[in-house]
């Protein structure tokens, strides 16, 4: 029968620095990420700790670190959208890869309603992270400004209201990626390209509506249809479009998920895709364009590498090598051509 393990007989600092041939001080450096130890020696002493199983007594690194080793992830969200809606797994898969890959914990919260904003505050207050990363904010969103009052820094999933504090991001280039998208229907001779567009309250749903006004100027206010990020909104916009202007020869939505919802309702009123409406999407999110027929044109954005994005800024800003300021980073989109255009 196997012992049972003690606090006495877990492997101790001392242990790994008999075990590297080195000292316990050097030990210490680099356990807790500090400078100043040669790349051989690290190696000697990351070895060891996989060796012996050493585990880094977390209240004793908070002393000498001053960090608690974990990170809030904030989505500005109720839980149905969260679990139903891929972008947000995609995104918080990359940032959990990032921070397991710098040894640091991730804890997840959600906003179901205004009355979750004091318990975030509280939990910032209360001293129990090193940082915040917070996405889907909305314009009229408190969240904002709560996380600037903790004093705990923090980087944005997406571009902030302008009103609200200054506060580093990681976007994509989404007027940019709507371009190139209403550019590419128009290449394909459409005239009456109607635009699918996500809520309002989101920046990222404006500079999608910005990008399509870009191309298309003096566009019928008709051809724009509101949504909310969701399939039923796209399936439920598709069908008021149709109704009201069923002339419409392309479609670009504001996402993925929109798209599928307009191609479903296509599907159900006999309406060809592409030969009598095109529709192009935004996100590339594989397994919404893995279940559409016809395979969906999109414009492409690293959601996965945008989360990871995010921690390694905030890294930056907790080791004091970046201007919070200046820091923030845009990624460039793509276009992907398939089927649907």
């Amino acid at each position: 029968m196997p012992e049972e393990t003690t606090e006495s007989s877990r492997p101790t600092l001392e242990a790994v620095a008999a075990r590297a041939g080195v000292s316990r001080a050097t030990v210490s450096r680099v356990v807790n990420g500090g400078a100043g130890v040669r790349q051989p020696l690290v190696d000697r002493v990351r070895e060891a700790v996989e060796e012996l199983g050493y585990v880094p007594n977390q209240a004793a690194r908070s002393l000498v670190t001053r960090r608690q080793g974990a990170v809030a992830v904030i989505i500005a969200e109720p839980e149905f959208r969260i679990f139903s809606d891929p972008f947000f797994e995609q995104q918080v898969r990359g940032i959990s890869r990032e921070l397991t890959a710098r040894d640091t914990q991730l804890v997840l919260l959600w906003v179901e309603g205004p009355g979750d904003h004091g318990r975030i505050a509280r939990y910032l207050d209360g001293g129990h992270v090193d940082g915040a990363l917070a996405f889907s904010l909305h314009s009229d969103d408190r969240l904002p400004a709560l996380i600037a009052r903790s004093r705990v820094p923090a980087v944005f999933g997406g571009r902030p209201a302008a009103s609200g504090p200054a506060v580093p991001y990681v976007d994509c280039d989404n007027r940019g990626g709507a371009r190139d998208a209403v550019r590419h229907l128009v290449s394909l001779g459409r005239e009456r390209i109607a635009h699918l567009a996500g809520p309002r309250d989101q920046t990222s749903a404006l500079d999608r509506i910005a990008g399509y006004h870009d191309v298309l100027v003096d566009a019928d206010p008709e051809l724009l249809c509101q949504g909310d990020f969701t399939r039923e909104s796209g399936a439920r916009a598709m069908a008021e479009l149709l109704d009201r202007r069923p002339d419409v020869d392309a479609v670009f939505a504001s996402n993925d998920l929109m798209a599928a919802g307009a191609l479903r309702t296509l599907r159900e009123r006999g309406v060809r895709v592409p030969e009598d409406i095109a529709v192009v999407g935004f996100d590339d999110m594989e397994s919404v364009v893995r279940e559409t027929d016809p395979a969906l044109t999109t414009v492409r954005q690293d959601i996965e590498g945008m989360g990871r994005l995010m921690v390694r800024l905030l890294m930056r800003l907790l080791d004091g090598a970046a201007d919070a300021a200046t820091a923030s980073v845009i990624t460039e989109t793509r276009l992907v051509r398939r089927a649907s255009a």
